[in-house]
């Protein structure tokens, strides 16, 4: 059944010219993939370090080991499947602007998707910057004594990383000046399955002059500072708001 919420976002797409949806963990919840900040997310787990400092380069640096016990144990969800967001985005063609590293909106179809704190799906050595894809990475960690995956080039003992935006990283420049560029362009930008907290991904809005601003999350967020727009909340699970509308 179609809400009065659900039908008013129908037609702002209808209306648009250009839309860009912008998203986080709670796209990807609907996969099974757990998020970082709810209450049976990453970061409410017990570990001798906080998942945080386990993420962050310097810890990469000084306990790579550590660091891929955590990678490989919470940080792969290798059966994840799209679901139904991933694949109305697709199918609606909307460029998708993600922080999420799990490669599913490209599984789902989408072909214009902005990885802006990476992918799983590339990981490099650091020596020599031979490429691994996700399965040879899971089969060097999963060979290995002690979790680290190491190159296979020949003549090379260098250390793969995979191609993701750790704390204490910088974002890629290209692929957020291209994302910043969708923004730019949109009448309309979707806000999904993200609470806005994430720097200096979050401030992707910054650089939307369009007139429709929509945020589908299942929690409510304070919107006041964007009041200039015109506001769509939707508290919801963002594959159950498009499957309401596009079934």
């Amino acid at each position: 059944m179609i809400t009065h919420n659900s039908s008013r976002l129908k037609q702002i797409l209808d209306e648009s010219k250009h839309v860009v949806f912008f998203g986080g963990a709670g796209v990807s919840t609907e996969s099974g993939i757990p998020d970082f900040r709810s209450t049976n997310g990453l970061y409410n787990e017990e570990y001798d370090f906080p998942p945080e400092e386990i993420i962050s380069r310097s810890f990469f640096n000084a306990n790579t080991a550590e660091f891929y016990r955590f990678y490989r144990n919470k940080m792969l969800f290798l059966d994840a499947k799209p679901n139904s967001a991933h694949k109305l985005l697709a199918k609606l063609k909307i460029p998708v602007i993600t922080q999420n590293i799990d490669g599913l909106h490209q599984m789902g179809g989408s072909v214009d998707v902005y990885e802006v704190h990476g992918s799983i799906h590339e990981n490099y050595c650091i020596k020599c910057g031979a490429f691994a894809d996700l399965k040879m990475m899971v089969e060097l960690i999963d060979d290995a004594n002690d979790y680290i995956p190491r190159c296979f080039a020949l003549n090379c003992d260098g250390i793969l990383k995979p191609a993701v935006v750790l704390y204490e990283e910088p974002l890629n420049q290209s692929v957020w000046n291209a994302a910043q560029a969708q923004v730019e362009r949109a009448d309309t930008l979707i806000v999904g399955g993200t609470s806005l907290v994430v720097y200096p991904a979050a401030s992707i809005v910054s650089y939307f002059f369009g007139k429709n601003l929509i945020f589908i999350n299942k929690q409510k967020q304070n919107v006041e500072k964007y009041k200039h727009f015109n506001i769509l909340q939707i508290n919801d699970k963002i594959g159950k708001v498009l499957t309401d509308i596009y079934s």
